[in-house]
């Protein structure tokens, strides 16, 4: 059954909207001020909560505020209450974050249709209202919509120019993007392990794909339809703001690649290159980590021949860096390559 809170200070009104709600077969829960309004929208957690603007002790604006500030109440749908139909006033409250807006006097209908409208999209919140849980779920819901597909090591999963039909997440296995020059050279761009989504970026711009991705190692992909992909990034602002979030990060992230190319030595390169690899794909926690990555696919991180990648390494491992046994490679210390000057 659904819960509402009614926060009113005429005891007629809250009274008879609380009997209205009661018969539509609605949990109530009233209280007479501010104050009381706010415990009990903590204490029962409502579904939707109507509340009077001008009130004694704590006005609606007061509670409003108090229970945006607080993760258990701040996706509830909030309604306001108010005999005062000013323009600013509504404004006022709109821009606070409320979701609908009654004058009093209104009737059983309005009442209704408010409401049934409020918890119509209380899963599609207007703002950043929403609980870190209800991403989470969300996000849930989107990968369950996804087919599973495995892919051996060194495998193409899409090629440039190629048009979008999936994002991908990462189950398990290791998973790179890249440009190729005109030389055959490849350049990395990103590299993947299991918790990632990828090739999000054309998708949201509506465009070809502008790199490459191939497998690294084994990989397990959940492959996602792109109507179900635009369906969640256009309906729920959660997904929306959580790619934005990850298409500036890849931004910077490249920048930084390109900064790197520009001024710093290949030698400092390759160092930035294993600190890159180790914090992607070891434990954060230890200042050590074996990786096991082609020379091939170090040198198209750096920038460079695998030849200059297999000297660097080389010098690396006189120094006591690094160790080497056949195509791992142990960093001795990440720290140390962190502080590898130019």
């Amino acid at each position: 059954m659904k819960k509402a809170l009614i926060i009113e200070d005429s005891d007629d009104i809250r009274e008879s909207t609380a009997e209205i709600l009661d018969l539509a077969g609605y949990v109530t829960f009233t209280a007479k001020n501010g104050r009381i309004g706010v415990d009990l929208a903590i204490k029962h957690t409502p579904d939707i909560i109507l509340c009077d603007i001008m009130m004694p002790e704590l006005d609606g604006y007061g509670v409003l505020y108090l229970l945006q500030k607080n993760p258990q109440t701040a996706s509830i749908p909030f309604i306001f209450m108010t005999a005062k139909a000013e323009r600013s006033d509504m404004r006022k409250g709109m821009e606070m974050g409320a979701d609908d807006y009654l004058t009093k006097p209104f009737d059983d209908v309005e009442l209704f249709n408010a409401i049934e409208s409020r918890l119509k999209k209380r899963h599609k919140p207007v703002g950043f209202k929403a609980l870190a849980g209800d991403k989470e779920t969300l996000f849930a819901e989107l990968k369950a919509k996804g087919k599973t597909r495995s892919f051996g090591q060194k495998q193409i999963i899409y090629v440039e120019h190629d048009h979008p039909s999936y994002l991908y997440y990462v189950v398990k296995g290791q998973v790179k993007t890249y440009k190729r020059a005109k030389d055959g050279r490849e350049l990395s761009s990103t590299l993947f392990h299991a918790g990632d989504f990828f090739g999000y970026e054309s998708l949201c711009n509506g465009t070809s794909y502008t790199d490459n991705a191939a497998t690294l190692a084994d990989v397990e992909l959940l492959l996602i339809a792109k109507a179900d992909f635009m369906d969640y990034l256009q309906n729920h602002q959660e997904v929306s703001g959580a790619f934005m979030s990850m298409l500036s990060n890849n931004a910077q992230h490249k920048d930084e690649q390109l900064l790197r190319l520009a001024y710093f030595s290949v030698r400092k390169r390759v160092a930035e290159a294993l600190v890159d690899v180790a914090h992607k794909f070891g434990d954060k926690q230890s200042d050590e980590c074996t990786l096991r990555i082609s020379r091939d696919d170090l040198a198209a991180l750096v920038g460079t021949a695998s030849e200059t990648v297999s000297r660097m390494l080389a010098d690396f491992k006189d120094e006591k860096l690094i160790e080497k046994n056949g195509n791992a490679i142990h960093i001795v210390s990440i720290e140390k390559l962190k502080n590898i000057k130019q």
